[in-house]
């Protein structure tokens, strides 16, 4: 039995649908990832794992116990790291490590190969308190102490949120030597460029599922073409492109808006006159599709069919 199956979770709060028919599994040793931006249900559904709150319907089973009834089973076996930083911030690194061990029936020693890379990093400053920690400090006291008492899953909600580019990518290092213990690790990230670090995603929007696959297989079925364009008047040049006849879907990329189009046979030479007309001095160029882009792609094609 896999550690994570979670069958059609639905969740409601008054009027909002934070979930609506949620399913996927994650097998041991797996890292796997729910992709989508901040309102979109991830959190929910991470509680609702890690036995915080319960479903309106569906099931969750977390290491083999139902999330309904045998929580407390669950509490045991798994750890959680939640979005935003949840240790005792008047107590030092060494004394949340400590507690959090001691709650869990284990010490630091019995333990410590889990977190030994992670630890060294924080262990100069063992004394200090963990509020006064910088952000990629606080994420490491709180993943070594998610770590101590050898889960067999790990929830992971947001992780890297706010945290400085080296930190996040230290963080996704220590995942990756996370899964040669076998431990099963569900991560929630609204970073794009995170996906194809895990071994399997989850797109979610609205508290629905828009696909899950390998991050290669996700990519590989946009099948659409794929158009990205820049000029020296950014904010223009979408509202131009977004008026033109034959482009469908057109949205911003980094330093590109990238666009796709109606039909075959897109005329790129009607399109730059168009856009000179406009004034831009534009670059337009077709493109390979990132998991962004898919999840835009996604979500279009979902909101037309709900209309």
């Amino acid at each position: 039995m896999n550690p994570v199956i979670v069958n059609d979770i639905h969740k409601h709060y008054g009027d909002v649908q934070a979930l609506r028919g949620v399913s996927f599994e994650a097998g041991r040793g797996e890292i796997f990832g729910i992709i989508g931006p901040d309102g979109a249900g991830k959190t929910s559904l991470f509680r609702i794992m890690t036995t915080l709150i319960l479903p309106d319907s569906g099931t969750c089973r977390v290491a083999g116990f139902d999330v309904v009834k045998e929580y407390k089973e669950i509490r045991k076996r798994v750890g959680y790291m939640p979005g935003r930083f949840s240790l005792y911030q008047d107590m030092s690194v060494e004394e949340n490590l400590t507690f959090f061990a001691a709650v869990f029936g284990t010490t630091i020693e019995e333990n410590y190969h889990l977190v030994a890379d992670i630890y060294r990093q924080i262990e100069p400053f063992k004394t200090r308190r963990a509020g006064k920690l910088s952000g990629g400090m606080k994420q490491k006291l709180a993943l070594c102490c998610a770590l101590i008492h050898k889960p067999e899953v790990l929830f992971l909600d947001e992780p890297t949120t706010g945290v400085d580019p080296v930190s996040r990518k230290e963080f996704w290092e220590m995942l990756k030597r996370l899964k040669a213990e076998g431990i099963t690790m569900v991560v929630s990230t609204p970073y794009m460029d995170e996906a194809r670090l895990c071994d399997r995603i989850a797109l979610i929007k609205d508290g629905r599922f828009l696909g899950i696959d390998k991050p290669n297989n996700i990519t590989a079925s946009f099948r659409t073409p794929l158009w990205a364009a820049k000029s020296q008047h950014m904010y223009h040049l979408l509202n131009d492109l977004r008026a033109y006849p034959d482009i469908d879907n057109c949205y911003v990329s980094g330093e590109y808006h990238h666009f796709t189009t109606r039909g075959e046979g897109f005329d790129t030479d009607a399109l730059n006159r168009y856009l000179t007309s406009k004034g831009h001095a534009a670059e337009v160029k077709q493109i390979e599709a990132t998991i962004e882009d898919c999840y835009m792609h996604l979500a279009k094609t979902a909101s037309r069919e709900s209309e």
